[in-house]
């Protein structure tokens, strides 16, 4: 079965590589900006403790073969920009399978959201890996809705997800 990690892919800003223990410190300032949490509630408080337990999530995917984030690493300085990849999620009781993105916000409105969106997007499609994807996107998260629509997808529903009102948005390849 064809890996759902894209490692060793690249865009023309980008390059994409398993997440590692030592990107910690690095994506720790993602939890310490109030703004990224700002739409999503039941994370830790600590900025500390939301980001050990996103990177354990990390892990665990990578272990169980349900996917996972990449770390994307900007061509131009070899730094941390952010993380995306392709999640396998259970939604309404159906998997499915996810395009995620989260940058530094440093990085926010540059384009690389949609830049490391687009390739997961293709690479789903190279390797004919579903014929339909997903994005989570909490309700009043308009910044990721733009990056999902840009994809050409379209909201399929809305649903709780992990005690938040999210659409699912939807693509058929």
């Amino acid at each position: 079965m064809t890996s759902l990690l894209l490692e060793d892919q690249e865009t023309e800003r980008l390059l994409f590589r398993k997440v590692l223990k030592s990107d910690f410190e690095d994506w720790l300032p993602f939890h310490e900006d109030k703004r990224t949490s700002q739409y999503w509630e039941g994370l830790p408080e600590n900025p500390y403790l939301a980001c050990q337990q996103q990177f354990d999530r990390i892990f665990e995917r990578y272990e169980k073969g349900l996917g996972g984030m990449n770390a994307l690493i900007s061509k131009a300085n070899n730094k941390l920009v952010g993380l995306s990849g392709l999640l396998v999620q259970k939604v309404d009781h159906q998997e499915e399978l996810e395009i995620a993105y989260s940058l530094l916000p440093t990085y926010w409105g540059k384009g690389f959201a949609k830049e490391a969106a687009q390739r997961c997007k293709a690479y789903v499609s190279e390797q004919q890996l579903s014929e339909t994807m997903i994005s989570i996107i909490q309700i009043h998260n308009t910044p990721s809705q733009k990056v999902a629509s840009s994809l050409g997808m379209h909201i399929d529903n809305t649903t709780t997800y992990s005690n938040n009102k999210v659409y699912i948005y939807r693509i058929h390849l």
